[in-house]
């Protein structure tokens, strides 16, 4: 997740947690389109089409110039994506107190992230992961005091290690936008809290999960850029299912992700860090 280079903290390159035929497949999803006229389109066979849609790869390069209007994706981003677009590697020296986790199921690899204060040595989870022990293990490697627990929604990959952890720290508070919630465990919004002189604040961006919501936590030393915890709304390159509104997805990520500062880190449920200038200028769901 971490590699230690030239007194630096650099994150490994990840590969996008969407390939370009998952991209496709959304992009699909989202207009109705069918596979005979997204092939026809694409200038390719439904065969091709499929095997695209299942591996990312293509013999014959698709028509995107007129593949892409057709489902509502941008060509010039999706051919990127087709020739093998990544964010950049992020140097996260500047953010010291912050750690990416990821735990694996079944081949489904999640993403949760723990950060502290430096001088208060007070912490804050952001989703759980499959498992809580990587959590738990970083807590006490780095002598911090978990204080809050955050979850950007409750799909079970986000959420699975939340009991050992509660287990663990029965006097962390817990926050989400779940209606299942006790009022006292509920995000408001313009609500903000303080991690020793960190700044957490949250953004409403349903539409993958109705209780979705982003966390944006600020004011770090030596004016590092804000982090944006985003779960699952957007992934370096794309986004999300719309298992509760396509339209309402995309609607809150132009609204309460994208009005953030160019230079702010996106942490995805999933996937490799990127930035809101980043996704801006190569995410192909927003034209």
């Amino acid at each position: 997740m971490l590699a230690a280079a030239k007194g630096c903290w650099l994150t490994l390159r990840m590969n996008l947690e969407d390939h370009l035929g998952d991209i496709v497949r959304k992009g699909r999803k989202i207009t109705g389109i069918s596979a005979a006229e997204a092939a026809k389109a694409a200038g390719i066979s439904e065969a091709e089409l499929a095997e695209l849609e299942a591996s990312g790869k293509f013999s014959k390069r698709p028509n995107f110039a007129a593949l892409a209007p057709l489902i509502s994706l941008h060509p010039q981003k999706l051919a990127s994506i087709a020739d093998g677009w990544l964010p950049a590697e992020k140097d996260l020296s500047i953010w010291r107190e912050l750690r990416r986790i990821e735990t694996v199921e079944d081949g489904n690899a999640v993403n949760c992230y723990l950060i502290w204060d430096e001088v208060s040595r007070e912490a804050a989870v952001f989703d759980t992961g499959w498992d809580a022990s990587p959590i738990l293990k970083l807590i006490e490697e780095n002598k911090v005091q978990l204080r809050h627990i955050f979850l950007t929604h409750t799909h079970e990959d986000h959420v699975a290690g939340l009991a050992k952890l509660r287990e663990a720290f029965p006097k962390a508070h817990l926050h989400s936008n779940s209606k299942n919630a006790p009022p006292n465990q509920r995000n408001r919004a313009n609500d903000f809290l303080h991690l020793g002189s960190l700044r957490i604040t949250n953004r409403d961006t349903p539409g993958h999960a109705e209780d979705g919501v982003t966390y944006i936590i600020g004011n770090w030393p030596e004016d590092a850029p804000n982090i944006a915890v985003v779960g699952d709304a957007i992934f370096a390159g794309s986004i999300g299912n719309g298992f509760q509104s396509w339209d309402l997805a995309r609607q809150k990520i132009r609204e309460q992700i994208f009005t953030l500062p160019p230079d702010t880190l996106l942490c995805p449920g999933h996937g490799p860090f990127t930035t809101i200038g980043e996704e801006m200028q190569h995410n192909p769901f927003f034209v």
